[in-house]
């Protein structure tokens, strides 16, 4: 089965992230680069992607006529998503158990930042109405 692990980081974790000290920071790359070594070595991984920083996003929408129309940041959001990992894996169990792991990347000083995993299967098919 494919999960997908979404990375949630508070509004203003981007910004009090690249604050962090450069050992905490770099202490916290090698663990994403060392998680993502090891999910692909087991071959559960299936992609794995961070995504910039929020003040890059925009929400799209079509107009009446189709063409794209485009809102920037949301200041009411809380949280944005940081990144994503879809896994195959043998069961649910297993997904959360790679989300409890990536949950535990170090933060300030290499305490685990216990980063909210949001996990959900990916369907391979829409669900039968009938």
């Amino acid at each position: 089965m494919k999960y997908m692990m979404l990375m949630h980081c508070p509004k203003n974790g981007y910004e009090s992230f690249a604050a962090l000290p450069k050992k905490d920071l770099q202490a916290h790359i090698n663990f994403m680069h060392s998680f993502n070594k090891e999910i692909q070595a087991t071959g559960e991984r299936v992609s794995a992607e961070g995504l910039a920083s929020p003040q890059e996003a925009k929400l799209v929408r079509a107009a009446q006529d189709g063409t794209p129309i485009t809102d920037g940041v949301f200041p009411e959001s809380k949280e944005f998503l940081a990144g994503y990992w879809i896994v195959e894996v043998a069961s649910a169990e297993r997904a959360y158990e790679l989300a409890a792991k990536a949950s535990t990347a170090p933060g300030l000083g290499g305490t685990p930042m216990n980063m909210p995993i949001e996990v959900r299967q990916v369907m391979s098919a829409p669900p039968d109405v009938n």
